[in-house]
């Protein structure tokens, strides 16, 4: 294991490689750097937290604990090939758009947009959640209306207000194009007859659970590198930490997420109605305003926040809790608010020590690559542009 681990910190400088070369598509055979090929020919992470045990008798917000069970075992060809399909606009409707769109390398795995653009300029409805670590997640979207990466890659790719695509257009335009034919052939050698449904999902799934982000200074601090954070950074993870300010109690280390969905009166833009959230999925009126807590990894990198866009910065996310229990619920429309959001009455310091920790959460060491070119032969694309 040790070996695996000095092997996965020298590959993080691969993380960077180019893509194909011009006249050929190929699927890589290697994993992807913090992953190892295993001798059944699949990869899978390797982590210092797996040193760690449970979250138990660690007190709040314990740092060296163990994460949660995590989807990994595809192959580095099913990887590739999903990375090639999230880069690809030949999965919309009308080829202007790719998953990587909302979903931009470059903004923290979002858009830095408050609320996401679909196809034709259409309002999607909600801010784009970071990918980073849906491997370990077992709900996705704010409203956790999906269990899994494959139930939930048919949302966004047939929502009219946002890829626009239909699967008998999709498969389609894959089955179509020999490039595909060939790679989806690589990445599933026992499959016969056309390309399917399932395997699109199958390989977005595999190279959106390559999407790890575990080695920022705050995780060399944990294991042992007491430099890694400067005084101001110690303290902010003190206050986060602390029973006052209770900000570990839903963003729980590692992942700096418990995936519960939490009522606690998020304000809504100017001119947009109130968003019911999780109520609309789970019928329940005690979750009406509910949303997935989202994860705070690569948090400096992801603005504006919330499931709305409401805050620009950090700052004022922090303000926000700070204001206390139900600030900005609308009075018209009864909240059964989460019991840990309080009046912590924090002082301008302590705010602004809990952003400075923050800061310490961005690690992008294993950003992937986007490719110069897609077996589509459209223009590859993130946030609506070329690359």
């Amino acid at each position: 294991m040790i070996r695996a681990l000095v092997l996965v910190i020298a590959a993080a400088g691969t993380a960077g490689a180019t893509g194909p070369a011009p006249s050929d598509f190929t699927l890589n055979t290697n994993c992807p750097p913090g992953f190892e090929k295993t001798d059944g020919g699949v990869c899978e992470l390797r982590t210092l937290y797996q040193f760690y045990d449970s979250l138990g008798n660690r007190g709040l917000g314990g740092t060296r604990t163990g994460l949660p069970p995590h989807r990994d075992g595809f192959t580095p060809q099913q990887i590739d090939l999903g990375r090639y399909l999230f880069f690809d606009p030949v999965l919309s409707g009308d080829g202007t758009l790719s998953c990587a769109s909302c979903h931009d390398p470059a903004k923290g795995l979002s858009d830095g947009r408050s609320r996401s653009i679909g196809m034709h300029g259409e309002d999607a409805g909600r801010a784009a959640p970071t990918l980073w670590n849906v491997a370990f997640l077992k709900r996705f979207f704010w409203d956790a209306r999906a269990d899994s990466l494959e139930a939930q890659a048919s949302g966004p790719l047939y929502s009219p207000r946002e890829m626009g695509n239909t699967p008998a257009q999709l498969l389609a335009r894959l089955n179509g194009n020999g490039v595909y034919r060939r790679l989806f052939q690589q990445a599933f050698p026992n499959a016969r007859g056309p390309i399917a449904e399932q395997q699109v999902f199958t390989a977005l799934a595999a190279f959106q659970t390559s999407l790890v982000s575990l080695n920022s200074r705050y995780d060399r601090y944990v294991h042992g590198h007491d430099a890694a954070l400067n005084q101001r950074e110690i303290e902010g993870l003190n206050v986060f930490r602390s029973f006052v300010a209770r900000c570990s109690e839903c963003h729980t280390p590692p992942l700096f997420t418990n995936e519960q969905i939490a009522v606690i009166g998020m304000p809504e833009p100017d001119g947009h109605p109130f968003d019911v959230g999780a109520e609309a999925i789970l019928g329940s009126p005690k979750l009406k305003g509910g949303f997935k807590v989202p994860t705070l990894r690569n948090i400096a990198r992801t603005a504006p926040y919330s499931h709305s866009g409401a805050f620009d910065d950090l700052r004022s996310v922090v303000e926000f809790y700070n204001k206390g229990r139900g600030n900005s619920a609308p009075s018209d429309v009864p909240l059964y608010l989460h019991w840990h959001i309080s009046d912590p009455d924090l002082s301008e310091a302590e705010v602004d020590r809990i952003v400075d920790f923050l800061g310490a959460l961005t690690d992008e060491t294993f950003l992937p690559q986007p490719p110069t070119r897609v077996p589509s032969g459209m223009t590859a694309t993130h946030r609506g542009e070329s690359t």
